[in-house]
């Protein structure tokens, strides 16, 4: 295909969804995550982005911390794990998301907009998250990938972190410098929908 818009989205939709998986399981135990949403992917801003809620005050991750979460996400890349759809009825995205009020709110309208009333969810290994997809089909399509910046947003769902990062399929291959280029640009503010 010479006109790589669609692929480019799943493959930067898939990354927002990884990401979460990442945030999900960064963290110690005894620090409370919500994951609350991805925004649709656009290409051109420069990262791909995932928002959460953290029990954490005014965090400010240092370039360790970004280093530490960019490590999980390439070992989640080369883990080799298949993602899946699934189409699951409310009731049961209700029950999979218990624990997530912000997911709970999305479901109704998300169902309400299927003819079918089911709900899309993706799976890669333990973690499932609600996504219109389409994604990739396995993690190890990601090749160079780096979490470059996490921005604190007021939101009517309260203080939320705004996660950034920035990947290449594994086939393209560019020089430190380039990536470094890249990496800049993926640290400013996306302005991506908020939630």
């Amino acid at each position: 295909d010479e006109d790589p818009f669609h692929v480019n989205k799943a493959f930067w939709r898939t990354c927002s969804f990884l990401l979460g998986a990442v945030i999900e399981n960064a963290f110690k135990d005894n620090i409370q995550i919500t994951l609350h949403s991805f925004p649709s992917p656009n290409v051109k801003s420069g990262s791909f982005v995932y928002d959460a809620q953290l029990g954490l005050d005014n965090w400010v991750p240092n370039q360790n911390e970004l280093r530490a979460l960019s490590a999980e996400l390439v070992k989640l890349a080369r883990t080799d794990v298949p993602i899946h759809r699934l189409d699951v009825s409310a009731e049961f995205a209700e029950e999979l998301f218990a624990d997530n009020p912000f997911k709970l709110k999305q479901i109704p309208d998300i169902a309400m907009s299927k003819p079918d009333n089911l709900v899309t969810v993706y799976r890669v290994g333990n973690h499932i998250d609600i996504s219109r997809g389409p994604m990739i089909g396995n993690t190890h399509f990601l090749g160079r990938t780096s979490i470059t910046s996490v921005h604190q947003l007021e939101t009517e769902d309260g203080i939320l972190y705004r996660f950034q990062g920035v990947s290449l399929p594994k086939e393209i291959r560019i020089n430190h410098f380039a990536f470094g280029v890249l990496e800049e640009r993926a640290k400013k503010l996306n302005n991506a929908r908020r939630p």
